[in-house]
């Protein structure tokens, strides 16, 4: 009976975690919250002793994003100023770090694997977060005993850490689409205020829609100004038509027919 309750527990703590970890795909996305939730949940879940998060920054560095105790934090940014350990390592190669046992890892890791001993660990898993074949991060999971994580276990880890990666991905993109959206729309916005300022010009000189976008073009040009600044000026009635017209426009030669 008891067994059976510690499995219900688990299985309730397990789909808290995976609901908590999705409801990063809605509105008010926080990286610090979604990593942190599972740093935590691979802890609770009894995936680990401990858990840390290392993420990339734009320019590739790894920067420590999460930890389930200030200790392993500690150890995390141990890890990044002595350029060693198992999450530098799984991130550089894009392949998980099982089962290392960290009293035979002196060779391998000499100034973390130390660190990692005193700290109250005896093993560690590192595994990348990764959406398809680009790493962003990784993920450490400690252990207090030797022998790493069963295969279970290093399943449910997999699956909770790539959730994560597609939610990070996913917000990276919403947020570069609502840059190419407001990018184009201030392109919109920008030749509506050329055409204003071009009937504009037009009506006061005279001339065709041709002419008048010459005015303005020249203008721009001579006075080293964006055209849609010039147009804005011209619409709000800052920059006379008088003053715009400082040489006529040149027409360019047309190549002759045929």
């Amino acid at each position: 009976m008891n067994d059976r309750m510690s499995s219900v527990t688990r299985e309730d703590l397990l789909v808290r975690t995976f609901v908590e970890l999705t409801d990063s795909l809605v509105d008010d996305f926080d990286i610090i919250d979604l990593l942190t939730a599972l740093a935590d949940g691979c802890v609770e879940l009894g995936l680990a002793s401990a858990s840390g998060i290392l993420l990339s920054d734009e320019h590739g560095k790894l920067r420590v994003m999460a930890a389930s105790s200030e200790r392993t934090r500690l150890l995390e940014l141990f890890q990044l100023q002595n350029d060693e350990g198992p999450c530098l390592e799984a991130y550089a190669t894009g392949e998980a770090v099982l089962d290392a046992d960290l009293s035979a890892a002196f060779d391998r890791w000499p100034r973390f694997a130390p660190e990692a001993l005193a700290a109250g660990f005896r093993s560690v898993d590192a595994l990348p977060l990764r959406l398809r074949a680009a790493p962003i991060g990784a993920l450490n999971l400690f252990s207090a005993l030797p022998g790493g994580m069963s295969e279970a276990n290093r399943r449910i880890a997999r699956a909770m850490g790539d959730v994560a990666a597609i939610a990070i991905i996913q917000n990276q993109m919403v947020r570069e689409s609502e840059v190419r959206a407001r990018q184009l729309q201030h392109a919109l916005d920008s030749r509506v205020a050329i055409e204003q300022a071009k009937g504009m010009v037009a009506e006061r000189l005279a001339c065709d829609m041709d002419h008048a976008f010459g005015v303005i073009r020249s203008y721009a040009r001579s006075h080293r100004r964006h055209l849609t600044a010039v147009a804005a000026e011209i619409i709000a009635g800052t920059l006379s038509l008088e003053a715009a017209v400082v040489t006529p426009p040149v027409d360019r030669p047309r190549p002759p027919a045929g």
